[in-house]
């Protein structure tokens, strides 16, 4: 069975969705950024809180033009721990900030009736979340959303069976550097004597390119994009 040819209106459709996934990314950083000076009321003691996150996560890479095998989300998406060190302070009421130093393995998956294929990225990220929260003393809601930059330490320079059609990301990545937008929503219970207990669910979208994006490079686009489901248990140094 012949592979199907990608076409120019293929390509541009695919970058067309990458443009609208960037902007919306960039408002959400802004409205990240406006929203804890919009607070209006101001603890007299501040929250403090440091603590530990782990979980999994679900990551893919969105080429344009698209890499035959990744069409499909689910079938794109490699599965991969994530934790790290989460510091929190809660200056105002119902707004605060959040400063993370986390470990993630991203990546992509390639799947056809004739290959499977899978690349894994180490990355140390650093996030810079606006943490906006509802609710009682002991049981609260939030969203978390902000920019975040990160390093790539290691490459495991993919596995499985290669395909032929298209080779182009295979190569070495050209930026190791990454930088993007986070959003979550989860919510947590302070206990009076055992700390925080906390559950989130988080999307990752990076604005930066794994591979070269000029006019004579193969891909416009190969942005790295993750989903997450993560526990958090935080300790609170003082309470208002």
């Amino acid at each position: 069975m012949s592979t199907p040819a990608y076409t120019c209106y293929d390509a541009d459709r695919m970058t067309l969705t990458h443009t609208y996934i960037r902007r919306a990314a960039l408002l959400l950083a802004a409205l990240a950024c406006l929203m804890p000076a919009r607070a209006q009321r101001r603890f007299l003691h501040p929250e403090l809180y440091l603590g530990a996150h782990a979980g999994v996560m679900a990551a893919t890479t969105l080429f344009a033009p698209s890499v035959p095998g990744t069409e499909n989300l689910l079938n794109a998406c490699t599965l991969a721990p994530d934790g790290g060190l989460v510091f929190r302070y809660n200056g105002h009421k119902c707004c605060g900030f959040q400063v993370e130093l986390n470990y993630m393995q991203r990546g992509w998956a390639e799947r056809s009736d004739t290959h499977a294929y899978a690349r894994r990225l180490d990355y140390i990220q650093l996030p810079f979340l606006s943490h906006i929260w509802f609710g009682s003393k002991h049981g609260r809601g939030f969203f978390n959303l902000g920019p975040q930059i990160g390093y790539c330490v290691h490459d495991d320079g993919g596995s499985g069976t290669k395909q032929t059609t298209r080779t182009e990301q295979y190569q070495p990545i050209d930026h190791p550097f990454d930088w993007g937008v986070a959003a979550g929503v989860g919510g947590y219970y302070r206990s009076d004597h055992a700390g925080v207990w906390q559950v989130e669910a988080r999307f990752n979208y990076s604005l930066g390119t794994l591979f070269s994006a000029g006019t004579k490079d193969y891909f416009s686009n190969a942005n790295a994009m993750n989903l997450s489901l993560n526990l958090a248990w935080l300790w609170e140094f003082r309470r208002p």
